[in-house]
């Protein structure tokens, strides 16, 4: 290999090396200042009592119990509707208009800032509907936020499979329907659940969307009718209203750990029941 060629590979990977550790430098400096200025005002107290800025009660149990309310709703709405979609997209339609105009609306709808999310969810969710803030107001407008996201991450996902499973599935007198139930989608399961994980993160740290569907009462959700603030408003809300940055910072920290611990939950269970699998 001549020698100019070896100079310019050795500083590609220079390049590509000074990237990363910038990358992984900025992740460092935020979560060492979320660390830093968030975990000394972490105690037991502040994560299951409730809060009331009048008398100076300072908790955010009842936004970590709306946040996983919001989750798990639009997780079954987003989950189950994005992954029969993907299905669709990916083993059953044919190159034609319906299919691209399904595929331009996705990549349309990727590109939306959440704040209008918010704003549709706000006129046809809450108004139109009459469901009123809600916590199903807004896990309908997060389901609809993330779908575009879930459908084409997962037909991705589907698409992967290697082919001649499908064939020898196929061979064997299988129907369509089986192969995709217990081949292709347990072949893709590894993937779909990342593409979930991934949607957790945005549907937690999510606030335009929620603020104009769930509300910002600080209360326990009585049900999904229920209207409440979620870990990412009350932020938002501490930020903008009190100027406490202590709490502030704390419950950042607090999401930041909530969301890494249901990452690590899934990801755990996943290599169990892989595991089991093989």
């Amino acid at each position: 290999m001549p020698y100019w060629r070896k100079c310019k590979d050795f500083a590609v990977k220079i390049i590509i090396w000074l990237f990363s550790l910038a990358a992984l430098a900025f992740l460092f400096w935020i979560l060492s200042d979320l660390i830093i200025k968030g975990l000394p005002n972490i105690t037991f107290d502040y994560i299951t009592s409730e809060y009331n800025e009048y008398k100076g009660i300072n908790g955010i149990a009842p936004m970590i119990v709306t946040t996983l309310w919001i989750i798990s709703v639009t997780l079954i709405i987003s989950g189950v509707t994005g992954v029969l979609a993907a299905v669709y997209l990916a083993e059953y339609s044919r190159p034609g208009p319906i299919v691209s105009v399904i595929r331009f609306a996705l990549e349309s709808l990727t590109g939306i800032p959440s704040i209008i999310y918010g704003l549709f969810g706000y006129i046809f969710f809450k108004s139109i509907l009459k469901l009123g803030f809600s916590i199903l107001s807004a896990s309908l407008t997060l389901a609809v936020m993330v779908l575009p996201f879930v459908i084409r991450s997962t037909e991705n996902a589907l698409r992967s499979v290697n082919h001649l499973y499908r064939d020898g599935s196929f061979a064997l007198g299988a129907t369509k329907l089986y192969t995709v139930m217990n081949i292709t989608l347990p072949c893709a399961a590894p993937r779909i659940i990342t593409v979930m994980l991934l949607t957790v993160g945005r549907i937690a740290g999510e606030t335009a969307a929620v603020y104009f569907t769930a509300g910002t009462v600080y209360r326990y959700p009585e049900g999904i009718m229920s209207s409440g603030r979620t870990l990412s408003v009350h932020i938002y809300m501490l930020a903008k209203e009190t100027g406490n940055y202590d709490e502030t910072y704390a419950a950042a920290l607090v999401l930041v750990i909530f969301i890494s611990l249901i990452h690590f939950i899934v990801n755990t269970a996943s290599r169990v029941i892989n595991a089991e699998r093989i």
